[in-house]
């Protein structure tokens, strides 16, 4: 009789045992899931981020940070959009953006502008070869690397690109400038990161 209740209480122990290492187990499994949640500070950087264009006049850009990239919204000129119509395609390295940098072109920017709006531009200001930051926009002939073209020159290795952030055959980048997804809200104001599909 007295081996079954050493039998129980033995039996006992290691349920009680068990049981205490099983819930601290689980409270610190769920403790270590929930530090990969993204914290509120990642989920702000990443969340759509409102323009306000009211100021903005032809040839002037704008710069909005988006998921920590700086993002231009440009409004061009009656002359930026003679010049962009005059780039010779065949001097591109990927006219119609056949082959995205970082994120797919939007279907509403697949034109010579890669724009919703042909007198506002929008892409992301970093260069495909080393993340650099082109200058610009510059005028035709005000920037030699740029030859007989108006656009943008990065200043770490001179990839140049025109002024829909296509870039220029034989150059160290090798991608056009990224477009995000983005809708207007009203004429005035857009959203970067989010358009009628949803958040980007």
């Amino acid at each position: 009789m007295s081996d079954q209740s050493v039998d129980n209480s033995r039996r006992n122990w290691m349920i009680a045992t068990g049981a205490v290492g099983g819930t601290l187990g689980l409270g610190a499994g769920g403790a270590f899931v929930s530090t990969f949640a993204p914290s509120e500070r990642a989920k702000a950087a990443g969340a759509p981020v409102e323009v306000d264009l009211s100021d903005l006049k032809p040839g002037d850009r704008k710069i909005a940070e988006w998921r920590g990239n700086p993002v231009w919204v440009i409004k061009l000129t009656d002359d930026m959009k003679k010049e962009l119509d005059k780039v010779n395609s065949s001097e591109l390295a990927d006219p119609e953006s056949k082959n995205p940098y970082t994120m797919p072109l939007p279907e509403y920017c697949q034109n010579k502008t890669r724009s919703r709006k042909e007198d506002v531009l929008v892409m992301v200001g970093i260069c495909s070869h080393l993340g650099c930051s082109p200058s610009g926009p510059f005028a035709v002939g005000a920037n030699v690397a740029l030859e007989n073209n108006a656009g943008f020159v990065c200043p770490c290795h001179g990839s140049t690109f025109d002024l829909a952030g296509r870039v220029f055959k034989n150059k160290p980048a090798p991608k056009n400038l990224d477009v995000p997804r983005y809708m207007y809200l009203s004429e005035t104001k857009l959203v970067l990161g989010k358009d009628e599909k949803g958040e980007a």
